[in-house]
């Protein structure tokens, strides 16, 4: 009995359950107010979701524990707590952007009048409950992983972390240009109207289930040829992140998605060439 707890809470398991905390402080960051400190804890948990898999491999404890842990961490790190960070992005959108100390803290008062009025509010006021269906999507995306023998080198539909990370951008946008004048300012204001948001919503949330084929970032070698796809990506995010700060986050997962669809067309003009 012994020997077989040491084996469940051996290094990756405990990664993946530290990925998982991650994300349950990010929801009760959220709900308190504080969005502008939430997505760092999703980039951590991003970060322990990389490295318990890589350990994982390294030290050969792969197993399906393992699996099952992973996917039960993700739906919360990058299903729960996203959705519910950007329902409190809308939230605060709908109070006209209420801010208190600067551009550091959003009023939670706010946030718990809205809760607590839910039931009578109208249907105008209850826009921000919309912002549930990535969850919703990502229970879907995440058993659909387990069990598609298709995406054990590459990917079909969205990733839930990919997905996440794009969102983490609207709340850290909105907190370091929320109290400032300029493009920047009138640009993140613009982007969390409902008008605006609730349709990126859906259509990222649809992405994650989508039979979109996707390049994943496992090397079976370091050479150019067979990797062009992903070194031009990684090369784009070295040149982007350091120029665009916070803006590089949304437009590097466009930008994933784009190469993804012209490898696509690639892969299949190349075999179509060669059944011709």
């Amino acid at each position: 009995m012994f020997i077989l707890s040491m084996r469940m809470f051996n290094i990756p398991n405990l990664l993946t359950a530290m990925n998982m905390l991650c994300g349950v402080m990010a929801i009760f960051l959220a709900f308190g107010g504080r969005i502008d400190i939430a997505p760092y804890l999703i980039f951590l948990g991003a970060i322990l979701d990389f490295f318990d898999g890589f350990l994982a491999r390294l030290l050969r404890q792969q197993g399906e524990l393992g699996k099952q842990l992973d996917s039960l961490a993700d739906m919360i790190t990058f299903g729960l707590a996203p959705g519910v960070i950007m329902m409190v992005v809308l939230v605060f959108q709908e109070g006209h952007l209420h801010l208190l100390e600067g551009s550091t803290m959003f009023r939670s008062d706010l946030l718990s009048s809205w809760i607590g009025n839910l039931p009578s509010l109208q249907l105008s006021g209850k826009l921000p409950l919309v912002a549930l269906i990535i969850p919703f999507f990502s229970m879907f995306r995440l058993a659909k992983f387990n069990i598609d023998t298709r995406q054990s080198e590459s990917f079909i539909g969205l990733p839930t972390p990919a997905n996440t990370i794009f969102f983490m951008a609207f709340p850290l946008l909105l907190t370091q240009y929320g109290n400032t004048t300029g493009w920047e300012h009138d640009l993140i204001l613009w982007l969390i109207q409902p008008m605006v948001l609730i349709p990126i919503i859906i259509v990222m949330s649809l992405l994650l289930v989508a039979e979109l084929p996707l390049f994943a970032l496992k090397f079976k070698s370091f050479q150019w040829k067979g990797n062009e796809i992903r070194y031009v990506f990684l090369i784009s995010c070295g040149i982007l992140i350091p120029l665009l700060l916070f803006w590089s986050v949304p437009i590097i997962i466009l930008l994933y998605l784009l190469l993804s669809l012209i490898n696509t067309i690639i892969r299949k003009k190349q075999t179509h060439e060669i059944q011709s």
